[in-house]
């Protein structure tokens, strides 16, 4: 087995670079982790319907009625929002007072790049490979006022202990949980998302933030929500533009709050874990590849010396992946794999051999 890497990074990472720019038209995409999928007619109806309703400003009520519902609160603990990205800018703006806000990497870079972009000197606590990119919750300073962590982590793949995670809150502290694959992490036998912090309303300054456009296959609707305290949804929303969600993506927020819905993400959990064991197993066999930790979610990160050359040459033969160096505790030699079907991963798995056999 390949020695585990360490977390040694040269170069200041490009915070906003994502995956859609890897997955230029003509490749087969394995760069972004967005579900691709005949959207079923319980989501496609309401949506197609509501754009009868545009002449009307949205009223987000029953959306966050129905999504409050689901996770087990009230309605002023929900704010929806133009997908999880504009959750991070509002948490950004509307909490400049946080006077040491901490970000947990690797993971995704928006929550880093928005405290930035709104003024924020940002400390980050690099999460170590070797150790399977373990959360150790003594490692954040114990003055963070603002402390920002993925679970399960893009692109890590990592999920962590609901209570691991839940041990960063406490009074005076605002805990921003991006939870936006937590829906792949279902598991057959378990009720509802394993280690998901979503239902809990007893943690201090916690805020969830959920998207809907990854397994639903709507990153171009837009559509997300923060789940936590009233009153510190209420800044948040102090800042947020007048009628930011439109008619059709509340109409998928309140379809994809339905029990149908819930049930549904149970099938496709149980599938993605199924696509995901096949993809881990396959990459594992390859000379000099090692995957990260134990995946648990839509993706996988894979580590090997000359990353950067390999994803170039996958490019060649008509392959988009993730490059790793953009996301901060990572570096040239990671790369992130979407979880497809088997008969995508097969082929995807046969390219890479032959470009590792050169």
């Amino acid at each position: 087995m390949p020695a585990a890497p360490t977390a040694a990074v040269t170069a200041e990472p490009d915070l906003g670079h994502h995956g859609d720019a890897e997955a230029t038209p003509g490749l087969v995409d394995l760069a972004v982790n967005v579900r691709r999928a005949a959207m079923p007619d319980w989501l496609a109806d309401p949506i197609t319907a509501a754009l009868g309703d545009l002449a009307a400003y949205p009223d987000p009520a029953p959306a966050r009625a129905a999504v409050g519902h689901r996770h087990g609160r009230p309605p002023d603990e929900v704010l929806l929002t133009a997908g999880a990205a504009e959750g991070f800018v509002l948490i950004a703006r509307a909490l400049r007072d946080a006077r040491h806000p901490v970000v947990v990497h690797p993971q995704f870079t928006e929550p880093e790049a928005a405290l930035r972009a709104a003024g924020h000197r940002v400390d980050r606590v690099l999460l170590d490979p070797a150790d399977g990119f373990r959360l150790d919750p003594a490692r954040i300073p114990a003055d963070a006022d603002l402390v920002m962590i993925g679970n399960p982590t893009n692109p890590t793949s990592v999920l962590h202990p609901a209570d691991t995670v839940a041990a960063l809150a406490r009074p005076g502290r605002v805990l921003v949980v991006d939870e936006a694959f937590a829906d792949t992490t279902i598991a057959p036998g378990v009720d509802g998302e394993p280690e998901s912090l979503a239902g809990r309303r007893d943690l201090p300054g916690l805020l969830v933030v959920r998207s809907l456009t990854k397994t639903w296959g709507l990153a171009g609707l837009r559509i997300g929500y923060l789940l936590g305290d009233a009153g510190l949804l209420a800044r948040l929303a102090a800042a947020q533009p007048l009628w930011a969600v439109s008619t059709p993506a509340l109409a998928a927020a309140t379809a994809c709050a339905a029990p149908e819905a819930v049930a549904a993400e149970r099938a496709i959990a149980a599938d993605l874990a199924a696509d995901r064991d096949h993809l881990v197993t396959r990459l594992s066999g390859l000379p000099g590849v090692r995957v990260a930790g134990r995946p648990a979610s839509a993706f996988v990160l894979l580590h090997r010396p000359g990353a950067a050359e390999l994803r170039q040459r996958l490019r060649e033969q008509g392959w988009a992946v993730r490059r790793g160096d953009t996301f901060p505790g990572l570096g040239p030699d990671w790369l992130r794999i979407a979880v497809r079907d088997r008969a995508t991963t097969d082929a995807f798995v046969e390219t890479l051999a032959r470009i590792l056999e050169e």
